[in-house]
């Protein structure tokens, strides 16, 4: 088990070397590094977790170095490697080191690669110290790190003004979610008096019942502490309220939003509250919050996707609603089907963003899926990668086979689960999770349908070329388009031709196709049924399963019947009657712009809070710095030296017999003080 400090630290020392050395080292020489060390604890990492899922390995503990001893305050850096952890391990390295291998050809063009790289690794081994914490301190640390990570990749492109601002809208957000995650932590300390995970994990029963005071009510001290640490998840993992920055993470090159999407950043919240789902499980209100805020957002971040044309974003917002259901499973209970569609999903999602990667290099960087139609032809390898990422994202299978894609076994098990519950709250996340998963066949088909399918509906070069990198924050605004469709903008290749991308970009869609076909179908069993698979690393409700298998038949088809519906709906609007979306467009205009611009979640924050702190802070520099600091404090003085400096200047005449008079009437002056 000591290779787990070679799958930790691999990636830190690749992103120190190629960090400082740079460009120094050479493109190649930095790419190789770091994709290197990926590799590597990539193939230590699958050895671990399969060892898991045959029995063979041990939970266990592997100490790196003393960190704090203060008091009552002790711990150490550790690293601990138990299932859950395994499970991380083997997300975050395949999916990284496919990432890597993946940037070589789209980075190809890019001058400062060996940033770009050194940042990938930093990010990666952020997520690799957050999921292999003992302790509550350290996977903060992660935590942190992740953060920053992210805030470097995403205005990787710092030259460009939205890249920057979406760079510091995500790292702002996360900052809110970070201030609850810390006080959850601060919290359960002094409840707990340490921070080691296996201590309060042991401890959190005996708590239940107990109260705490908070904001001067007596509160239960779990709910308490849960809440304020799932308010951390929402932050990290872009939940209902702290979602906005997730969508403008689009602004980073392509194998970044793959890699928070997929395997790192935003499986943090999800990883954390299933880490400490024995605390959560004392705690009935908060995981009535992680149940209600998950649904919501499934939901509402799946109508969002409807109505987007940057490939990007759509696969974006699915990632945000991807991220509902695994909350809602854990909020009922079902950590391991929480898991277990993280696993799959990781998979299904890399796959997607790579594809619509290759999509965007086979455009010359064009995102606007308008730009688009029938590339099958011409992209087969990366039509064929997507397809199987829709697939799987869609839930396709049958279910008296219990065959499908990844999708059908994680997903249709989470909604599953929610209606096995039994509660209010589990039937409202069954629902809104069988919405969503109509939403989501319906935006997926379309993006396939829109992009491989119809006329080429090409943009000429000048057009194509226009768009560096690909990053039109707004494309409706950036084309001059108004929000309702239009399939036809520009019809005809103009001599411009797509093409495939080269092999470095289309092994790793190799690779994560097979994980988005065979990744439900050969683990479902490990993560749904065996509660020794899981041993203590997370709470296993081995009733709430039964349960699950046990529903009726309409409850288990409903995944399936829905998806349906979904691809429907999408063949009948984007390949039978392209007027549709039009039409619906024009008759429900209201709607579609409710929809079309996110639920106006952007516009209320910049009324609720950017243009107050704007105007808070303008007074605090006109009135407070400049109106009063500066004029009583370093203005006033130079005033005071000025009128002062002209005063004395009168006096200092130069002439002998004024000095004479004003030394008299000093003399006289003194005399008369020492005489009164």
């Amino acid at each position: 088990m000591q290779s787990i400090l070679l799958i930790v630290f691999l990636p830190l020392l690749a992103a120190i070397v190629v960090g400082l050395g740079n460009r120094a080292l050479g493109n190649t020489v930095a790419k190789s590094l770091t994709t290197g060390a990926l590799f590597v604890s990539c193939a230590l990492s699958w050895p671990i977790f399969l060892g898991f899922i045959g029995g063979t390995a041990e939970a266990q503990v592997v100490p790196v170095l003393q960190w704090v001893q203060s008091g009552a305050l002790s711990f150490d850096w550790a690293l601990r490697v138990d299932t859950l952890t395994a499970v991380m391990l083997v997300v975050i390295t395949s999916v990284s080191a496919l990432v890597h291998l993946y940037s070589w050809g789209y980075m190809d063009e890019d001058p400062d690669q060996p940033r770009f790289f050194a940042y990938l690794s930093l990010f990666t081994f952020a997520m690799l110290m957050l999921v292999t914490a003992d302790n509550l301190v350290q996977m903060f640390f992660g935590w942190e790190g992740v953060g920053l990570a992210s805030y470097l990749l995403i205005g990787f492109w710092f030259k460009k003004p939205s890249a920057n601002k979406a760079a510091i809208k995500a790292f702002v957000v996360n900052r809110v979610g970070d201030l609850g995650f810390m006080l959850g932590i601060f919290g359960t300390f002094l409840v707990f008096q340490t921070t080691s995970i296996p201590e309060i994990l042991a401890a959190a029963p005996g708590m239940s019942g107990s109260s705490i005071g908070f904001l001067g009510m007596r509160l239960q001290t779990m709910d308490v502490l849960c809440i304020l640490l799932f308010i951390g998840a929402m932050g990290k993992s872009a939940q209902l309220g702290l979602h906005t920055w997730l969508p403008d993470a689009m602004e980073g090159p392509t194998p970044v939003s793959a890699l928070i999407h997929a395997a790192t950043m935003v499986t943090a919240g999800v990883f954390m509250v299933c880490r400490l789902s024995p605390m959560f499980e004392t705690a009935p209100v908060a995981l009535g919050m992680v149940t209600f805020i998950g649904a919501a957002t499934c939901f509402f971040a799946a109508t969002i996707g409807t109505t987007q044309w940057d490939i990007k974003r759509v696969i974006a917002y699915s990632t945000c609603s991807q991220l509902g259901y695994m909350f809602f499973a854990a909020g009922v209970g079902a950590y391991g089907a929480a898991m277990f569609h993280l696993f799959t999903h990781a998979f299904f999602k890399a796959l997607l963003f790579l594809g619509a990667g290759s999509v965007i290099h086979a455009m010359h960087h064009e995102q606007d899926m308008r730009y688009y139609g029938a590339l099958r032809k011409h992209i087969p390898f990366t039509f064929w990668a997507m397809m199987a990422g829709t697939l799987a994202i869609t839930g396709v299978g049958v279910y008296w086979l219990h065959a499908g894609f990844a999708g059908f076994h994680s997903k249709d098990a989470i909604l599953e689960v929610a209606f096995a519950r039994g509660t209010s709250l589990g039937t409202f996340a069954f629902w809104m999770g069988a919405i969503a998963a109509l939403l989501t066949s319906f935006y997926s088909w379309r993006l396939m349908f829109l992009t491989f399918w119809g006329k080429p509906r090409w943009a000429d070069s000048e057009h194509i070329q226009h768009a560096v990198h690909g990053q039109h924050e707004n494309p409706d605004e950036e084309h001059g388009h108004a929000a309702a469709p239009d399939l036809h903008p520009h019809e005809g290749t103009a001599g411009y031709h797509p093409h495939e991308s080269p092999l470095t970009m289309l092994v790793p869609l190799g690779l994560l196709t097979l994980g988005a076909v065979l990744a439900g179908w050969v683990f479902s069993h490990a993560f749904l049924d065996d509660p020794a698979f899981w041993g203590d690393s997370i709470f296993y409700n081995e009733a709430l399963v039964h349960q699950m298998h046990a529903v009726p038949l309409w409850v288990k088809l409903t995944a399936t019947i829905v998806m349906l519906l979904g691809l429907f709906g999408a063949w009948l609007a984007y390949i039978r009657d392209t007027s549709i979306p039009g039409k619906f467009v024009e008759q429900f205009s209201l709607v579609h712009n409710f929809v079309y611009r996110k639920w106006y979640f952007d516009e209320l924050y910049d009324l609720i809070f950017v243009r107050p702190a704007f105007w808070l802070g303008r007074q605090f520099w006109k009135r407070g710095d400049v109106g009063l600091i500066d004029r009583f404090g370093p203005d006033g003085a130079a005033w005071v030296v000025a009128k002062g400096s002209v005063a004395a200047k009168k006096v200092q005449s130069g002439y002998l017999y004024s000095y004479a008079l004003v030394m008299l009437l000093g003399l006289v002056a003194a005399v008369t003080w020492v005489l009164m």
